[in-house]
């Protein structure tokens, strides 16, 4: 036991202030994330949508995170993350306050539309922002730090969240999303200093670079579909798994919550130990993409049954794995890949990658679900992961021809 504690400590060494900072403030931001989690049964349930109006609703939260995160990487590129990362945290508070007050179809599809869309450019700023603080031989845990603390404030958040809505109703988790967004960068102002690099250097040198590099990288845009792959089938968990949970199983929202907690908690205990074993062996990054979507596919395999609720549990912890190996690994291809001054666009191509993925997989889940039932779903979300795994092996043998 005593081993098993240090090499848990072990793990953490060695990692940045500003790398504890940003996950700080991740932890204050994510704790303060209660709505996303609940958005479709909020829809459904309070707001009277079906399935179909949903998936269309879900969809403009898709179309919103691709427009974000592709001129969050634009705007990194150009003026640098810390202004970004600023900008879009103060600007994602007042939305989400705003978004309460909405509640016809349209409105709400261009509102989490426009959210999103500012809410969203944060993610390749944050990308960048860990390259520009971590080692190369850190980076990984730098990553895995990041997630812990994500992770960990997802499980507070949820958790008091369906405790809220039994007691309170949905409107107030609105503004906690709000506050915490606008504290938290205030949190970020104060605690980490934006380098030194003046802007109009940065834009004379980003005048000189091949800003059209990334299009032109093939191993990459076979990393982008993988990626894509994989959040089709990650985020049933916001979309079609809640529903899931209480129409088939009857679970109420604090009981979905707690589920969702097993989740976190898997995530805080085990992912930073893991990383830290597995960055001590030399083993390729597309091993562990590959190994990421083999657990993607277990996990809804299993699910395709549905007479035990036990089953739930361990379709929960393959996901939950899964994500453990998927979003470190691939965001470590993408940060060990990325050209020098144009990172934002690199990462913006990575982020994007999951938000076509918000697109498609609440609009094509919820009309199978709505036409065919989830266990046909299951069966299409097993699916993407095997499409991974081909795709996987794939990039791992281009990657070893590379090296040759």
């Amino acid at each position: 036991m005593k081993k098993l504690y240090f090499n848990y400590i072990e793990s953490f060494k060695d990692l940045s202030k500003e790398i504890w900072f940003l996950s700080l403030i991740s932890l204050v931001n994510r704790a303060g994330t209660m709505v996303i989690p609940f958005l479709s049964l909020y829809l459904k349930k309070d707001l009277g949508y079906n399935e179909n109006d949903i998936s269309w609703i879900l969809a403009c939260f898709g179309i919103g995170s691709v427009i974000g995160s592709w001129l969050g990487g634009k705007l990194t590129d150009i003026f640098g993350f810390y202004k970004v990362m600023v900008l879009s945290l103060f600007a994602t508070g007042l939305c989400f306050i705003a978004l309460q007050y909405i509640s016809s179809f349209w409105g709400l599809c261009i509102g989490i539309l426009i959210t999103m869309s500012i809410a969203d450019s944060f993610r390749p700023a944050i990308f960048v922002a860990i390259k520009a603080y971590s080692k190369p031989e850190s980076r990984t845990r730098s990553i895995g730090l990041l997630r812990l603390a994500i992770n960990a404030g997802m499980g507070i958040g949820p958790t008091l969240a369906g405790i809220i809505i039994v007691v309170k109703g949905y409107s107030i988790l609105f503004w906690i999303d709000g506050i915490t967004c606008i504290v938290a960068i205030v949190l970020f102002y104060f605690l980490v200093k934006e380098p030194l690099k003046k802007p109009t250097e940065k834009l004379e040198e980003y005048r000189n670079l091949d800003k059209n590099s990334v299009y032109k990288d093939f191993s990459f845009w076979i990393h982008s579909v993988i990626c894509f792959l994989f959040g089709m089938g990650f985020f049933q968990l916001i979309s079609a798994l809640p529903l899931y949970y209480n129409e088939i199983f009857k679970l109420n929202e604090f009981k979905i919550g707690m589920l969702m907690l097993v989740n976190i908690l898997v995530i805080v205990i085990f992912e930073m130990p893991l990383l830290n074993y597995l960055e001590k062996r030399a083993i390729p990054v597309t091993k562990f993409i590959l190994m990421s979507c083999v657990l993607l596919c277990l996990s809804y395999i299993v699910l395709y049954q549905n007479f035990w609720i036990g089953i739930l549990l361990i379709s929960m912890i393959l996901l939950t794995f899964s994500e453990m190996l998927g979003f470190p690994y691939t965001n470590k291809f993408v940060l060990s890949r990325a050209k020098e001054g144009i990172e934002g666009s690199y990462m913006a191509m990575y982020a994007m990658s999951f938000s076509l993925a918000h697109i498609f997989s609440p609009k094509i889940s919820l009309s199978i679900i709505y036409n065919y039932g989830y266990q046909v779903n299951w069966l299409v979300s097993a699916g993407y992961g095997l499409l991974g795994i081909i795709l996987s092996y794939w990039l791992f043998n281009r990657m070893k021809k590379e090296k040759l």
